[in-house]
């Protein structure tokens, strides 16, 4: 039942749409077809990523209430998870929309991955009735990249492109005083590093032994969510930074107007 819903849903329909623009592109470049499809998947889950972006900013513009109700309740996890929740539904903030934007990036992943890894030999019995395949493919993307073959080139730009967008997408690393010292928080720091500087290199060890479509396909996600990451946080500093300096967003305080702006 799970193959057939993964086949239907994700498998088919990129297998499809990939050769259809291989088809109907100019000189049938399978890279420029990869970009577009790419490009395409996140249009598509475009109204989940921007939610769980604009999420992380809402969490961000609240660390000093969340810190302050840590503080208050630091006896009373129960308490503490109450009142978290409680300026959550405040501020209109659901906390688990990041977790099914990567529940459902990952079927896709695995979708287009299948593809890839598969050389372009395509199964016919795949393709719509509709689809017909391209009599030439080119698998040379500007002349340089073979799309069936690894690359460590497009390796390192998808291990580039990683790390920054992990540094906009991660909470600067602060280094709590020796005094206010504890595991969670030495723990919360490590991880935190080394999903900065550890998960580029991993992805870039990863991306190298396998084709470079699978490069491509990532590099365009990860310049796709810096761009788009960067224009979110642009509008959030124009909508909080004059908030802020009244301290109108963190304490809930303000005009209806502000609380209007919160929301969207």
């Amino acid at each position: 039942m799970i193959s057939l819903i993964f086949n239907n849903v994700f498998y088919e329909p990129f297998l499809n749409g990939l050769i259809w623009l291989i088809d109907v592109l100019p000189f049938h470049d399978v890279g420029l077809s990869v970009i577009i499809l790419t490009l395409a998947i996140r249009f598509l889950i475009f109204p989940l990523t921007h939610r769980a972006t604009v999420t992380q900013i809402k969490i961000k513009q609240l660390e000093p209430d969340l810190k302050n109700i840590k503080e208050k309740f630091k006896s009373n996890s129960q308490e503490q998870a109450k009142k978290t929740m409680e300026l959550y539904r405040r501020h209109g903030i659901n906390p688990f929309s990041g977790f099914l934007t990567l529940l459902i990036q990952i079927p896709v992943f695995f979708a287009l991955y299948k593809i890839f890894t598969a050389g372009f030999n395509f199964d016919f019995s795949h393709l719509y009735s509709f689809i017909s395949m391209p009599e030439n493919i080119n698998l040379k993307f500007l002349g340089l990249f073979d799309m069936t073959k690894n690359s460590y080139v497009l390796a390192f730009l998808t291990g580039l492109t990683q790390f920054i967008q992990m540094r906009l997408a991660l909470p600067p690393v602060k280094k709590e005083p020796i005094a206010k010292a504890s595991f969670k928080n030495d723990f919360a720091r490590s991880l935190n590093l080394q999903m900065r500087y550890i998960m580029p290199v991993f992805i870039f060890f990863i991306v190298s032994r396998l084709s470079s479509a699978i490069g491509l396909y990532w590099t365009t996600m990860n310049i796709f969510a810096i761009v788009h990451e960067t224009i979110v946080r642009k509008k959030a500093g124009k909508i909080y930074g004059t908030a802020n300096k009244n301290n109108q967003i963190i304490s809930g305080g303000g005009s209806g107007e502000n609380d209007s702006q919160r929301r969207n």
